[in-house]
């Protein structure tokens, strides 16, 4: 389908033969469709670029989530688009549920059992990872009730708490592996490490890198001295600075989040693609204890 310029077909819930209602008398579809609410239900979620499943992995939704379903194809693929970012694009059906009751927490920790009664004895269900939203009924000892069992309550953080540093928060996913698409703890990318750790401080980004180079933070030129916290865009990859000389990001070359030198770092990066833009955050975010560890 071709789009009206300025429409991405990343974030506009439109095909050949459908779009969202809302588009009405914008984007010419054979039909329109309010859409249906759900909810994630599995620990992670696959959004993939077309109904199959050796398609390319757009980015995940996290349990919990909610999204917007056009189109089921009867086939175990649905046509959606995420609550959190507005992305859009194919999620497996049997991964989704009707909405269940309001979350009240989210996990706070990279990752954390869900265990079938308040006991660590007791063989996991399955593990949820940071930033998925659990809705909790009640606490029994050091353990919060969950629809789906028992969570460890001091996992879990309040769904309106914010964190304050979002290099730190980054900075908790060291070692984690580099996933094209990736936004979990299994596994991140570039841009889903800084959507990861920006939506902890409660800072809404976008999720793809050339979406965040055009909207997060101030452009400033590429000779301005490095503070923490800054953002430096390449085509295609973006990076966190950790310090004046330190780089933090998921990579392909370490294929995992890691933080290196900053000056090996631009001159490796610089032989595949020029460094394009350096954007602030403001506030820049103040270290908690060394940034380092």
């Amino acid at each position: 389908m071709a789009l009206p310029e300025g429409f991405d077909p990343r974030l506009t819930p439109a095909r050949d033969d459908l779009a969202a209602a809302h588009l009405k008398g914008v984007v010419e579809a054979p039909r329109y469709v309010d859409g249906e609410a759900r909810e994630v239900a599995e620990p992670v979620a696959p959004l993939r670029r077309r109904p199959a499943g050796d398609a390319p992995l757009d980015t995940e939704a996290l349990h919990g989530e909610r999204v917007t379903v056009y189109a089921d194809d009867g086939e175990g693929w649905a046509f959606a688009q995420l609550a959190r970012d507005g992305y859009v694009g194919y999620l497996p059906t049997e991964a989704l549920r009707p909405i269940g009751p309001a979350p009240t927490h989210k996990v706070a920790v990279p990752r954390t059992f869900i265990f079938p009664g308040p006991d660590i004895k007791l063989p996991p269900r399955g593990a949820l990872c940071f930033g998925s939203a659990v809705a909790v009924r009640a606490e029994k000892g050091a353990f919060a009730a969950i629809p789906e069992g028992f969570i460890f309550a001091r996992h879990l953080a309040p769904l309106d708490a914010r964190e304050t540093d979002f290099v730190a928060v980054a900075s908790r996913f060291l070692g984690v592996p580099y996933l094209w698409g990736g936004r979990s703890a299994l596994g991140l990318d570039c841009s889903g490490l800084v959507q990861t750790a920006l939506f902890a401080c409660g800072i809404a980004a976008p999720r793809d890198s050339d979406m965040q180079e055009r909207t997060l933070g101030t452009a400033l030129p590429l000779d301005t001295p490095l503070r923490r916290g800054d953002l430096l865009f390449w085509p295609g990859h973006v990076a966190i600075v950790a310090a004046p000389d330190t780089l933090l990001h998921a990579n392909a070359f370490h294929m995992m989040v890691a933080r290196e030198p900053l000056a090996p770092a631009l001159e490796r990066i610089a032989a595949s693609a020029p460094l394009r833009s350096l954007r602030r955050l403001d506030p820049t975010p103040e270290p908690q204890g060394n940034a380092h560890e």
